[in-house]
């Protein structure tokens, strides 16, 4: 095989893995929209997209997990959202995924992918919560924090548990490895 067919399979095969992480990030994200929370506070949610951009980024890396995010972002906020959406997603996902990525790479030992994941979550919340205060001009959006942090931890370490799990079942399989 020349280099040149070897570059173009392995150039095929990480656009069918980000096709299939993206597509998974897409049926999480429908899936997290029809589970009701029982929190009165905007914001809360489960982050189950959150799984597939961690293991985005363990696997394939932190421009991959942009990809998916923003193309996620696009695709959710076309079909159920607009640009008032978009904006939300894009702060929260674009955010904690740079978190994650930072953490993953330069802490995981200290923090583990659960640590990883609940800081993820936490600045999720974060970057929505600045959008809010952009868009209403007002501080004040920042008292729900409190509850979308407690919220944060306990599906952070709920999606950082699912990471860990598929990440050692992945790490198996060679065909998700990085090149």
């Amino acid at each position: 095989m020349t280099p040149l067919m070897e570059f173009r399979i392995k150039g095929l095969k990480r656009l069918v893995l980000l096709s299939i992480l993206l597509a998974q990030a897409l049926v999480l994200s429908i899936i997290e929209s029809w589970i009701p929370v029982p929190v009165p506070v905007p914001g809360v949610k489960l982050g189950l997209a959150n799984i597939i951009i961690l293991i985005t980024i363990i696997f394939l890396g932190f421009k991959d997990a942009v990809f998916v995010v923003v193309l996620r972002t696009v695709l959710t906020s076309i079909y159920a959202g607009g640009p008032v959406l978009f904006m939300f997603s894009a702060a929260g996902g674009l955010l904690s995924t740079t978190v994650m990525a930072v953490l993953y790479n330069r802490a995981s030992r200290i923090f583990g992918l659960i640590g990883i994941s609940i800081a993820g979550a936490l600045f999720h919340n974060a970057g929505q919560l600045l959008v809010a205060m952009i868009v209403m001009e007002d501080t004040a959006v920042f008292y729900f924090m409190p509850v979308l942090a407690v919220s944060a931890v306990i599906m952070g370490s709920f999606t950082g548990l699912i990471v860990s799990y598929l990440s050692q079942k992945l790490e198996r399989i060679s065909i998700i490895r990085k090149d």
